[in-house]
């Protein structure tokens, strides 16, 4: 479940959707009810999602949700029990009802709820420095260690034997055992997801968290943004080097190393084992395999099989590369 740390407004009645988005109805949908909404191979026949692009299609094919939002020309790749609601902009569209079921995800105002350390029950638990400052529905587990100015706010676990820097500021976030978070980092904020709109700009809900994995480490000044229908997901034994930024929604394997002032934009996934040089870019919603390798300042835009060594701009086979700029 993504939306562990946001209360939802819901169930919906699927005529409530319909006018949410001021859409026409096809079907008598009298009897279906929506209760959550998540992705495409998360959702049960309880839930709503949605399509908008064929790069998801075998995933569409195989959606357990109730409904789904999609367009005209992507409808016939969802099940026929899918009760398919047709619209013009998915994503607004989609944005529209996750803000109706989630309407405290929005914003990221200053955590208020926030007190000194020194006046809550981690006092004798943690070893801490000066101007720290913990907000509600925090865990913290033993021999953990939080840097001066730092500040946990709301929604936040944190495992056995975690080191948290100065200056750093986490929320929406569940952080595992043995992990390091350098000073200057800033964890489980919103992510940068906005459509623009009649001269306006429509802000999508984020409703996921960011997870860290066991003997992670987050260099400093690095930024690592909460999912927006799933989850941020860093994973097992990865290194991350000072001034990452990881937008909402991306997924990294186990082991990974990824050198400092790299961007990944979001959505995009990656295996295990993945070495990633300096400067590097990542484009949105790509699939980067196991055992990678990419050169410093590289810029990917597609997807790139197990195994391989790509660099430069865009990102080609090392080989390739080497060759083309003798």
């Amino acid at each position: 479940m993504t939306n562990l740390f946001f209360k939802n407004n819901g169930p919906l009645s699927i005529k409530d959707v319909y006018k949410i988005l001021k859409t026409e109805i096809y079907n008598d949908v009298k009897k279906i009810k929506i209760f959550d909404i998540t992705d495409l191979s998360s959702a049960s026949n309880k839930d709503i999602t949605f399509l908008h692009s064929n790069k998801y299609k075998s995933l569409a094919s195989t959606t357990k949700a109730a409904a789904c939002i999609t367009t005209k020309n992507l409808q016939h790749f969802l099940p026929d029990k899918c009760e398919k609601i047709i619209v013009e902009n998915v994503l607004i569209s989609t944005a529209k009802v996750t803000e109706v079921l989630y309407p405290d995800s929005v914003n990221d105002d200053f955590d208020n709820t926030v007190k000194e350390i020194s006046k809550t029950k981690f006092r004798n638990k943690v070893k801490f420095g000066k101007n720290v400052l913990i907000g509600s529905n925090v865990k913290i587990g033993k021999n953990c260690l939080i840097g001066h100015n730092t500040i946990i706010e709301k929604n936040v676990v944190i495992g056995n034997n975690c080191s948290i820097g100065s200056n750093v500021i986490i929320r929406n976030t569940i952080m595992k055992n043995h992990i390091k978070v350098l000073d200057g980092c800033i964890i489980g904020k919103k992510g940068f997801g906005f459509f623009p709109q009649n001269k306006n700009n429509y802000r999508f809900p984020q409703i996921g968290i960011v997870l860290i994995n066991d003997y992670s480490e987050i260099g400093c000044g690095s930024t690592i943004d909460r999912g927006s229908i799933s989850n941020t997901v860093i994973g097992k034994n990865t290194y991350l080097d000072n001034q990452i930024h990881i937008a909402h929604n991306v997924k990294i394997g186990d082991n990974c190393i990824i050198a400092g002032q790299v961007g990944f934009a979001g959505s995009s996934t990656l295996g295990n084992n993945v070495m990633i040089g300096g400067q590097a870019g990542i484009s949105g919603h790509l699939k980067i395999g196991n055992n990678i390798k990419i050169g410093g300042g590289s810029g990917v835009i597609k997807d790139i099989p197990d195994n391989s060594r790509v660099m430069g701009y865009p990102a080609k086979d090392l080989k390739e590369f080497i060759k083309d700029n003798k």
